[in-house]
């Protein structure tokens, strides 16, 4: 696998992202298979791994540093911070912070987190601050490299005035587009802020296995509540899935591989970190990277129209809409 560069961060092409091993999209696998998974991707190739406290709570992270303690100096870790788990809202004051950092350390079992991010913007702390309290963590050793999520560009040009920012992290894939068209990318280009789109096979809608007859558990997987999941949109959006299969008929590969060669081929800056709580799927995602679509392909899946929303109300009460 190729490495690219997030700021100073180099890491694999393609990243995991650990969440749904531990919340969010279903129950949360059994610990022995979750390390065996995540040690499987690391055998692959990948070096760039993706958690936060929030994930579980705080059972992702444990996970995942357990599963990275045997080759711990051979990985990037990125996890977040800024949820307050006991109130579901924001809490990015720089105290808490630094008291999140000393907590996600133990769990990750390292002295370091190669790439801490904001996990959503505060609006009730500057920006400015925020990048501060992370720039002391960095001098003293326990961050490396620090990552805004779900960020608008003006914020992302604010951060990056006090500490450099080596990556953004934002929803993008086929079915989401915001940060072509809301200065985002163009910013990250800029000033060289690598981007990291989580869900780049659309939530696991652009793997051919969920149609307007999935139901989602409401208790294990906050899926069903988005609009893009809804019957009426996932019948919609089933002509993107259909699109896909097209042109990965071509290539010999599945929607999911053309999803993710898609993302490699629009900046060579841009790393996704797709994840799986199966094996097989993970070998699928991983060989994406032999993928090499043409421009009639990209021209095609630029024309897709997309149907719903992001995520839920909820979620998107937690956006930044800075300008």
């Amino acid at each position: 696998m190729d490495i690219r560069k997030l700021g100073g961060l180099a890491v694999s092409e393609l990243g995991f992202g650990c969440m749904s091993l531990s919340a969010n999209y279903g129950p949360a696998v059994p610990r022995e298979h979750g390390i065996k998974v995540i040690r499987a991707a690391f055998e692959k190739g990948v070096t760039f791994f993706d958690t936060a406290e929030v994930y579980g709570p705080y059972t992702n992270e444990d996970l995942v540093g357990e599963a990275l303690e045997p080759f711990r100096d051979k990985v990037a870790i990125a996890t977040k911070f800024g949820f307050d788990i006991a109130t579901h809202g924001l809490n990015s004051h720089p105290d808490q912070i630094k008291k999140v950092v000393d907590a996600s350390l133990k769990r990750l079992r390292t002295d370091r987190i190669d790439l801490l991010y904001q996990h959503r913007v505060d609006p009730k702390v500057p920006i400015e601050d925020v990048a501060g309290a992370v720039k002391e963590l960095i001098a003293a050793g326990k961050v490396l490299h620090f990552g805004l999520s779900e960020a608008s560009a003006n914020n992302i040009r604010r951060a990056h005035a006090v500490q450099p920012v080596a990556a953004i992290q934002s929803e993008y894939s086929i079915m989401e587009r915001t940060p072509e068209h809301d200065g985002v990318l163009e910013i990250c280009g800029e000033l060289g802020i690598g981007f990291v789109p989580w869900g780049p096979i659309g939530m696991g809608f652009l793997t051919e296995k969920i149609n307007a007859d999935t139901k989602f558990d409401s208790k294990t997987d906050f899926r069903g509540s988005f609009e893009r999941f809804q019957p009426e949109n996932a019948a919609a959006n089933q002509p993107i899935v259909d699109l896909l299969k097209r042109i990965g008929s071509k290539h010999n590969g599945t929607p999911a591989q053309i999803s993710l060669a898609w993302l490699l081929a629009r900046k060579p800056w841009i790393v996704p970190i797709p994840g799986t709580t199966k094996l097989n799927h993970l070998e699928e995602n991983l060989s994406a990277v032999n993928i090499k679509l043409t421009a009639e392909d990209l021209a095609d899946l630029d024309k897709v129209k997309v149907h719903g929303g992001r995520l839920s109300e909820v979620h998107r009460q937690q956006f930044d809409l800075t300008v």
